[in-house]
């Protein structure tokens, strides 16, 4: 007999309505618990049938049946946190609403009123009973709609949210995130309003209709963070970066719109160390075919991006980079995350028009490279830095941004080289991208017979 290796988990608590599609609901709100290490308990309010194009009947259960999992939960559990999802009727709140003040753990409301189509989902008395609900509540989490039905203010920028939050803090709410999914922009802005503080957290917005259950994720990983001991703050600014990751690798599943990735960070973290590997494997590669024709006077680096990577830590690179030496190439020093700065920077950029590709190396760049790229017949893109305008100049990742447009905006397929022609004083180099480490191995030594040839 084996000995039992018990794990302990913060748990948390989500009192909502049940999607069929899992898309949203008790099944986002776990799975959201499950992707923060977070043990998910759950007590459903409502059974829907529903899928990815829309709601075609819901039940509302019974209260005492709702009352009866609510005792279940919070008798056994140590419960950390919980959050609200659709509570469907004026019963409904008002019994969760009786429960919460005994709770002594944070509660984050998700004030499911306003369906994305704008329709109103609530019967006035219903909208009513919220009031106490949140009374008793840490956090209210209402998209625009749901501010303006609170608060008669329509949300419109930050400072119609900070108002019309200041205006929800008077039902004694802790703090409110008004939500700006819904507010028209190139960017996303969740606004925080406590008594003490306001702070707003931007996102690019993605050009996605798979939002569905954002707000029961957004809601979900908030509580799951609070149930872990981070403060408000602090869960807030974590919970908003993971839906946007979420939001942006969403599920393509159905035949609607698709699904929030819940799963997306947690996955993310788990290819690390698989994506490192494979790093090193297209270093061994270039070091044993001696590819010394394909290293530019700044070195080389080969940068492996993990899945649904969106910064530098989450790219791996060789530290300090590859140089010639008289007995051949030679890492510098071994593989870690972070290690490359331009060419990961280069990559990510690229990966906001071609999400898939997740390899590059950078290589030099001469007449001799021209002529093999042209020989080998391969798609292939420039830019000329000293080309860009002077008002995304300041900063090298501007600037990265801006070539990869040059290279990548409006293409057919995806170049599998990209001239950087740099400028003043810089080294032009020649940037090979790929999907898989095999295909730039293979890429990078194709490149190099040509030249050598």
């Amino acid at each position: 007999m084996r000995t039992p290796a018990p794990e302990s988990r913060p748990v948390a608590l989500t009192i909502a309505g049940s999607d069929s599609g899992g898309g949203a609901g008790i099944q986002a709100d776990l799975a959201t618990m499950a992707a923060h290490g977070v043990f998910g308990t759950s007590a459903i309010t409502a059974v829907t049938a529903q899928n990815t194009r829309g709601v075609e009947s819901s039940f509302v259960l019974p209260i005492e049946e709702i009352e009866a999992q609510l005792a279940a939960v919070t008798d056994d559990f140590a419960v950390g946190a919980a959050k609200t999802g659709m509570l469907a009727t004026t019963e409904v709140i008002e019994t969760v609403a009786n429960r919460a003040g005994e709770f002594d753990f944070p509660l984050v409301v998700d004030p499911v009123m306003v369906a994305t189509t704008g329709d109103r989902l609530l019967e006035p008395e219903a909208e009513r009973a919220y009031e106490d609900l949140l009374g008793a509540a840490t956090l209210v989490t209402p998209n625009a709609d749901e501010a303006e039905v609170l608060t008669d203010i329509a949300v419109t920028d930050e400072e119609t949210a900070h108002e019309a939050g200041e205006a929800i803090l008077e039902t004694g709410v802790d703090a409110v995130l008004v939500k700006g999914g819904h507010v028209p922009g190139e960017r996303v802005q969740d606004v925080l309003v406590t008594d003490d503080t306001t702070r707003a957290f931007e996102h690019p917005r993605v050009g996605t209709d798979a939002t569905h259950g954002s707000g029961c994720a957004l809601a979900a990983a908030i509580a799951a963070r609070l149930a872990k001991g981070e403060p408000l703050e602090t869960a807030v600014e974590g919970a908003t970066d993971f839906l946007a990751r979420a939001v942006r690798y969403y599920y393509d599943v159905g035949e609607g719109h698709g699904a929030v990735n819940h799963m997306a960070p947690l996955r993310n973290e788990a290819a690390r160390e698989l994506t490192a590997e494979e790093v090193q494997a297209v270093v061994d590669r270039l070091v044993d075919a001696d590819a010394s024709a394909l290293v530019p006077e700044v070195g080389m680096n080969v940068v492996g991006a993990t899945p649904y990577a969106e910064s530098v830590a989450e790219t791996a690179a060789v530290e300090g980079r590859i140089t010639r030496t008289l007995s051949g190439l030679q890492p510098n020093r071994g593989v870690r995350f972070g290690a490359s700065s331009h060419v990961a920077r280069f990559l990510l950029s690229a990966r906001e028009f071609v999400p898939d590709l997740r390899f590059a190396v950078n290589c030099r760049f001469d007449a001799d490279v021209a002529a093999a790229l042209e020989s080998l017949e391969w798609p292939t893109a420039e830019y000329d830095r000293g080309e860009q305008p002077d008002a995304i100049a300041d900063t090298e990742g501007s600037t990265m941004g801006w070539g990869a447009r040059q290279a990548f905006a409006d293409r057919d397929e995806p170049p599998a080289a990209v001239v950087d022609r740099g400028e003043v004083g810089k080294e032009a180099l020649v940037k090979l991208v790929a999907e898989d480490p095999e295909t730039l191995a293979e890429r990078a030594l194709a490149l190099d017979r040509e030249v050598t040839e």
